[in-house]
């Protein structure tokens, strides 16, 4: 073979290998990774579903970190995203209500928390929902890892639903994904033998074992036999027996949940 000939084929077939490792760089779903162009692309060849993850920065007791909701919520959207197709994961919103600053009440009482108005969260939710729009989305789809916002999440929803009415676009809250956290997960636990005192509400077994499962740098190990059910320390469970393995049913169960719930509101949409 002429060398020349070879040089080139070489040449080629580095090209192709630079652009092949470049498309995998940006394979991402996560539209902060992404520049504004290859989003625009994407959506124009048909990722037209946006989940954007909720948080929130609280107290979790003396063993799991302030930001636990932000990580796991981030990890799942992301699980889902990639289990759905044609999705991306929109940025963590970490800032959510927690209750009043003076007096402080519920995660308040704990340095670390953070707090906003009702309103102030609702308006965020609905600016982000009204950018994704402009920009094409058309499925935007609210996941809230916390309980206590749920009902601002579904008034968002409808309040944008039936401005839109007459329009493609749809916002989605899908409670699934907290219901399969908050009932189907703890169900889980107990068929493993797991008890009501120890799952708990808040910090529990529950709640540690599947921030471990997601990451396990949420939790201080250590820590977790020295803890109180009473709420004293901001626990409402035992988390002792805490496990990643424990976990991973919840993980397991909230994305299988969560996809079936957001195909069945795309396809009545």
């Amino acid at each position: 073979m002429d060398h020349r000939i070879a040089r080139i084929l070489v040449t080629l077939a580095v090209a192709c290998c630079v652009q092949s490792a470049s498309a995998q760089a940006n394979a991402s779903v996560f539209l902060e990774e992404l520049t504004w162009t290859e989003l625009r692309d994407q959506v124009r060849a048909g990722t037209t579903t946006i989940i954007v993850p909720i948080g929130g920065t609280e107290q979790n007791g003396p063993a799991m970190v302030l930001g636990k909701h932000n990580v796991r919520v981030k990890a799942l959207a992301a699980k889902v995203a990639i289990g759905l197709g044609h999705a991306l994961v929109a940025p963590v919103i970490a800032y959510v209500p927690e209750g009043s600053v003076n007096p402080p009440s519920a995660h308040m009482r704990f340095a670390g928390t953070i707090t906003i108005p009702d309103a102030a969260f609702e308006a965020t939710l609905e600016y982000a929902a009204r950018s994704f729009r402009q920009h094409g989305f058309r499925d935007i789809v609210f996941l809230g890892d916390h309980g206590g916002y749920q009902k601002n999440l579904r008034r968002v929803a409808d309040k944008l639903d039936r401005e839109w009415a007459r329009d493609t676009a749809r916002v989605h809250a899908v409670d699934e994904y907290y219901r399969a956290v908050d009932v189907d997960y703890v169900q889980a636990l107990k068929r493993l033998g797991y008890s009501d005192a120890e799952i708990g509400s808040h910090a529990g077994l529950a709640d540690t074992s599947l921030a471990m499962a997601v990451d396990p740098r949420l939790v201080r190990a250590d820590r977790l036999h020295a803890l109180t059910a009473a709420g004293a320390q901001g626990v409402y469970g035992e988390p002792a027996r805490s496990t990643a393995q424990a976990g991973q049913q919840g993980v397991d169960l909230v994305v299988a949940h969560t996809i079936e719930a957001i195909k069945q509101r795309i396809a009545r949409h």
